[in-house]
């Protein structure tokens, strides 16, 4: 038996769970469609999550070619495209079937559909696998059989299935078959973020190793403070499939004696961020208007958002005039990449101080983010916005000079993203003063934080 390997958001020959499957069965021979156009368009992806995407498929090849597997490398500008392209390349190849792993988000599920329906209509055998989260997600269910909403029960309906994690392992490589006569393709990759970002399964392992050897032990001191190393990394790895959930719980659980400790430390709040990952992919599994642009909670539809093109911008460019905001915007354009903290605090400043819609920041996201995935992304908007599950209430807002004299006290993260402030001590550097921003050119705050925080509670209670 002959079989196409579809290759998607699972780019590793380690722990993958479709291509371990296929080569059990028989020979394999892989491909990876290059979907520019549905990536840029619908998907609304940036060229740094693009080349970050094509430069892992690229190291995907060099592995697979270790294993003898050869792969194809096509164009399908959109997903429509991929039914016929997929059959095409089985014709050549004298495939018997195709596998992959299975994509949850709702275009991803139509296109599989129909490329489902051509292989049956050739009498050609296809092969879903469960591989981007530990649990399928339609696996956990409340007691009346529904999707969850809220992430603590969630959580503790999840935990109950994996017992403490004593089941999970993460599976290693398959081994090599014999050489076929079908020569890989040349990936196009580019080099953007090349350096902040360097690419492959054994980068993602090294970056989970130094983790759990020098970092997870404080994780739950040190998650959130920006100028200290003090997170895995890993999220741009875990959204293109470089690495595995399995591999990341396996590593937590194995230093904590292969059991979650109740009591709040490192490795069981890390862990309990892979639970949010999971959770965020069994929502929007479970409610499909999630994938389609829209809210969570039906009712926010109606919420008087504010349209201010010259504030969206400030807010893009990191001139807001709130220096903790700004550094955060800073930091995302220079490396694809947002520290969680900061991510809480810029998109509630946008949705609640400027009260601009959640979607207009889930976009610019998605734009510069390397990790960006439309599970954890629209997730993390919805929750700051209050539109979404088990979101913040309406009438929490953070202060976001009050969360840098918190979490930078010192603004040494400031400083480091914000250059008009480098010489402007703590504790001023928080909310510089007139004269200061006047002297070294930074703006004025585009809203007073407490009158527009205001604005944000009653334009939410008007909803009722």
């Amino acid at each position: 038996m002959r079989t196409l390997m579809w290759f998607r958001n699972d780019l590793r020959t380690v722990d993958n769970t479709a291509l371990a499957d296929a080569m059990r069965a028989g020979e394999v021979v892989g491909v990876f469609l290059v979907a520019r156009k549905q990536w840029r368009e619908a998907h609304e992806w940036g060229e740094g999550k693009i080349d970050f995407v094509l430069r892992n498929v690229a190291a995907l090849s060099q592995k697979l070619a270790k294993l003898n597997v050869p792969l194809r490398i096509a164009e399908a500008p959109r997903f429509r495209d991929a039914a016929d392209l997929l059959m095409g390349l089985a014709a050549d190849h004298r495939c018997d079937g195709l596998a992959y792993n299975i994509e949850y988000e709702i275009n991803e599920r139509r296109r599989d559909a129909a490329v489902d329906a051509a292989f049956a209509d050739r009498g050609l055998s296809v092969r879903g696998h469960h591989d981007q989260t530990i649990l399928p997600p339609e696996a956990v269910r409340t007691g009346e059989g529904r999707f969850y909403s809220v992430f603590t029960p969630y959580k503790k309906t999840w935990l109950k299935y994996v017992r403490d994690g004593e089941h999970i392992e993460a599976g290693g490589e398959p081994r090599r078959q014999a050489k076929l006569d079908i020569v890989s393709d040349d990936v196009p990759v580019g080099n953007t973020l090349a350096d902040c970002w360097p690419a492959g399964q054994d980068e993602a392992q090294r970056r989970l190793d130094a983790f759990i050897d020098n970092h997870i032990d404080d994780y739950h001191t040190q998650r959130d403070l920006p100028a200290v190393d003090g997170t895995s990394s890993l999220s741009p790895y875990l959204a293109c499939g470089a690495i595995s959930p399995r591999q990341c719980w396996a590593a937590a659980t194995r230093c904590s004696s292969g059991k979650i400790d109740r009591r709040r430390n490192g490795p069981t709040t890390w862990l309990s961020e892979v639970i949010w990952r999971e959770f965020y992919r069994h929502v929007l599994f479970g409610y499909e208007r999630v994938s389609m642009n829209e809210p969570f909670k039906l009712e926010t539809k109606r919420l008087a958002w504010r349209d201010s093109e010259s504030d969206l911008e400030a807010w893009k460019q990191g001139r807001t005039g709130v220096p903790i905001v700004d550094a955060g915007m800073r930091q995302l354009r220079e490396i694809g990449w947002m520290h969680n903290r900061l991510r809480m605090i810029v998109a509630m400043y946008l949705t609640k101080n400027l009260l601009i819609h959640w979607r207009e920041g889930e976009r610019h996201f998605m734009q510069h983010l390397v990790d960006g995935d439309l599970a954890s992304n629209n997730g993390g908007w919805q929750w700051s916005a209050s539109t979404g599950t088990d979101a913040a209430p309406y009438f929490r807002v953070f202060n976001p000079v009050s969360q840098s004299e918190k979490f930078d006290a010192d603004g040494v993260f400031i400083r480091q993203y914000v250059d008009e402030l480098r010489d402007v001590d703590a504790p001023e550097i928080h909310d510089p003063s007139p004269l200061t921003r006047s002297r070294t050119g930074y703006p004025e705050m585009l809203v007073d934080l407490k009158s527009s925080r205001q604005r944000a509670i009653d334009s939410f209670k008007a909803l009722k």
